[in-house]
């Protein structure tokens, strides 16, 4: 598989974006790199005339931008993802710079679609929205002065993108294929459910049991015939229970 087709696996995912200019900066930050595929989740104000004035040219990048509701619909489809930052999380997977991280993803691209997260300008990505993703991603910013403008971080990862995929992508650990982000979302809620129906799980005293157990999943990054055998076992068990 060529660069090309590479970079045409990988979606630029920008959440809750704040001013419109940052979605016209990562637009333009996108093109210059090769990449096309920018999916909005909830943003504030688009389609924009200052997006459009800070794309300074990638009109198509913007015109072919998929606006979705929540990031659990931006990352459909995909096999790996990779959550942009600034900061390590509590019960977070376990975390990879930048460089490193989309060598991590190119290897993904070549099995399908693959998504690179960046939160909101003021907050960031939401705990919750990290625990979709497969990889927390930090920038190794300048320690006493970490901030970083959201289309700036755009055009590193994609520039990091781009190098990576001059490189031919060796497959990732084992032979398997990777499952897609809604097989494993579907896992998760199976899994939730039988230990409710069980008696193990307590929702109204959840104490981060499920943030513990989709870190554990997480590391082992899950292929499609792992969750069909763990979601028979569930279901043998159920019935078992029933």
């Amino acid at each position: 598989m060529n660069e090309a087709s590479l970079l045409d696996r990988v979606r630029i995912v920008l959440t809750r974006t704040s001013h419109p200019g940052n979605i016209g900066g990562a637009a333009r930050a996108m093109k210059t790199m090769g990449l096309s595929r920018l999916v909005l989740v909830s943003p504030h104000v688009f389609p924009s005339e200052i997006a459009t004035a800070r794309a300074s040219g990638a009109n198509d990048v913007l015109e072919n931008a998929q606006i979705v509701g929540s990031l659990e619909e931006a990352l459909s489809g995909t096999v790996f993802s990779a959550a942009m930052t600034a900061r390590r999380r509590e019960l977070s997977l376990p975390m990879q710079w930048s460089r490193e991280a989309v060598g991590t993803v190119t290897r993904y691209a070549a099995q399908g679609d693959v998504a690179l997260v960046f939160g909101n300008e003021s907050s960031g990505m939401t705990n919750e929205e990290l625990a979709l993703c497969h990889l927390p991603v930090m920038i190794p910013a300048n320690a006493e002065y970490s901030s970083l403008n959201l289309a700036a971080a755009v055009q590193i990862l994609c520039y990091e993108m781009r190098m990576a995929c001059l490189v031919r992508p060796e497959a990732p650990d084992g032979a398997g294929v990777s499952a897609e982000f809604g097989e494993v979302e579907g896992f998760y809620g199976h899994l939730e459910q039988a230990m409710i129906e069980s008696g193990f799980h307590d929702p109204a005293n959840p104490r981060k049991l499920m943030p513990r157990l989709r870190r554990l999943f997480g590391r082992v990054r899950l292929e499609k015939e792992e969750v069909g055998i763990l979601r028979g076992i569930l279901s043998a068990l159920q019935r078992k229970v029933d």
